[in-house]
Order: C-alpha cells, then sequence, then structure tokens
C-alpha cells in the first residue's frame, strides 16, 4: 500500500472520530444541557439527534423520569411537645435543566440531599403546630398536601426540579418513649379487661340465680301437679274398689284371697306360720267362704 492509500485511512479514521464525537442522542426519557467550555449554552436539549463542536462542547444527560428522595427518619415535636420520628419520601424529576445544572451541577444525589433537608425543614414547621392526632390521622393528608404545595415553588426556583409529592411512609414514637406508653396502653387494657370479666361473672351470677330460681319453681309446681293427679287418681281406684266390693263383696273376698295365696306361695322354700283354722284358708277349706 502506497502513501497516498495510507493518507486516505488516516483521513477516513479522523473523519469518522469527528463525527462519532459531534453526534449525541437525547432519549425521551433524559434531558440535557450542552456545555462550551463549562459554560452552558444550549440549557434544554431536546430529545433526538444534536451535533456538538468536538472539544468545544460537552454534554450533561439527566434523568427525565420521575425520582424518588427517600429522606432520613427525623424526630420532630408535635404542638404538645411531644417526640415524632417521621419517616418520608417525595417524587419529582427535572423542570428546569439549566437552574438543575447550575443549583447541583447535575448530580442526581446532591439534589436527593438538598431536597430531602427541604422536605425535613418543611415537616418540622408543620409538625410543630399539630397536635399528635392530627400528624397521625386527624389532618395527615392535608399535612402533606400543604408540604407538597409549600415546597413546590421553592424547589424550582433554587434547583430547577418540580416537586409532585410528599408522602408520609411511617410516623413513631422514639424507642424512650414508645416502651413507656406500650406499659401504660397494656395496663389501660388490663384494667378494661379486669372490668368486662367483673361484669360478665355478675351477670353470669345473676343468670345462673334466675335459673336456679326458675328450676326451684317448675320443680315445686310439677311435684304440686303430681299430688294433685296421684291424689285424683288415688281417690279414682279407691272409688272404683268401693264400687266393687259393694258389688259383689264375696268375689271381691275371694279375689283378694286368691292374690294373697299368689304372693304368699310364689317360691317353693318359703314357709308360713300361721294357725290352721286361721280365717286366711277359709276359701282353700270352703269355696263359699264358710258359708
Amino acid at each position: 500500500m502506497g502513501g497516498k492509500g495510507m493518507t486516505w485511512i488516516l483521513v477516513g479514521v479522523l473523519a469518522l472520530f469527528v463525527v462519532s464525537n459531534s453526534l449525541f442522542i437525547i432519549k425521551e426519557t433524559e434531558r440535557g444541557v450542552m456545555l462550551q467550555f463549562g459554560q452552558v449554552v444550549t440549557p434544554d436539549l431536546k430529545p433526538g439527534l444534536h451535533v456538538k463542536i468536538p472539544f468545544v462542547n460537552s454534554v450533561r444527560k439527566f434523568e427525565g423520569r420521575l425520582l424518588t428522595v427517600d429522606s432520613t427518619p427525623e424526630r420532630f415535636f408535635t404542638l404538645e411537645k411531644k417526640a415524632l420520628i417521621v419517616d418520608s419520601f417525595a417524587k419529582f424529576r427535572v423542570a428546569d435543566t439549566l437552574k438543575f445544572y447550575t443549583a447541583t451541577n447535575g448530580e442526581e444525589e446532591r439534589a436527593m440531599a438538598l431536597l430531602g433537608q427541604r422536605i425535613n425543614d418543611g415537616l418540622r414547621n408543620q409538625v410543630a403546630v399539630r397536635s399528635i392526632q392530627e400528624v397521625v390521622s386527624g389532618q395527615r393528608d392535608q399535612l402533606m398536601e400543604e408540604l407538597t404545595e409549600a415546597l413546590t415553588d421553592v424547589a424550582f426556583e433554587e434547583y430547577g426540579v418540580e416537586v409532585l409529592d410528599i408522602r408520609v411512609k411511617k410516623i413513631d414514637l422514639p424507642p424512650d418513649v414508645s416502651e413507656s406508653v406500650y406499659r401504660r396502653m397494656n395496663a389501660e387494657r388490663e384494667k378494661e379487661a379486669r372490668e368486662h370479666r367483673a361484669l360478665g361473672q355478675e351477670l353470669a351470677e345473676g343468670i345462673r340465680a334466675a335459673a336456679d330460681r326458675e328450676v326451684t319453681v317448675i320443680t315445686a309446681n310439677a311435684y304440686r301437679d303430681a299430688e294433685l293427679i296421684r291424689g285424683e287418681g288415688d281417690a279414682l281406684a279407691t272409688a272404683i274398689y268401693a264400687e266393687a266390693f259393694n258389688a259383689d263383696q264375696e268375689f271381691y273376698s275371694f279375689t283378694r284371697s286368691l292374690r294373697a295365696y299368689q304372693d304368699s306361695f310364689q317360691n317353693s322354700g318359703d314357709l308360713l306360720l300361721i294357725q290352721p283354722d286361721s280365717n286366711f284358708f277359709r276359701y282353700l277349706k270352703d269355696p263359699q267362704g264358710g258359708k
């Protein structure tokens, strides 16, 4: 290969190098600025293919999608001077690339640190004018809405970012306070449990006494009714016996004697000591009963 061919190869390589360093792409999910010797010349590069001057211009790209800043849990004091540990996070995105680059040098971590400090300061101010109940449940949504609204303008002016939402993940009592609160709550629940048990025992005793009383009344009424029925039955039986006896006294005596014989001589080993001329044997001696 001659010297002329080598020259063309070198020219081609140099041209390829210049073109590769002159063209760059901004993706749809990115934001960017073009610098010229460290100074911003194009503050907001749109998505697409762009051209720069090699060794003169440089490009800084930023994330264009939503970013999350997870703040460090902080101790805040409520209106009653009660301490709370509040853990929060925020959603933001780069809105003004020039302000963002100027304030953070294009570093997302630095932007998150600055924004996290702002969020904690805002939370401290919001918690300080509310009670524990309002912070935890009563005005929690209102607190986050007011903080988001107040921080949006400040974050945009200072850092070039748009704060879309701030949320409180968790609110806890400090460890030194949690134990005492737990013990107090446990004591209150035990007291309430004892009161419920005492009330239940009192009700149970009342129900048991009423049941025992009802059993006694029912048993007494049943015994009374049984005695009345038994008395009526005995009276009816006596009347039947009297009527039968009056109808044929001799036959009645005969059947009673036969029943007495049957009951007396059921077993072969039974002995009966009685006078032979006793009235007990009169139907054995004479079927007519001695007539």
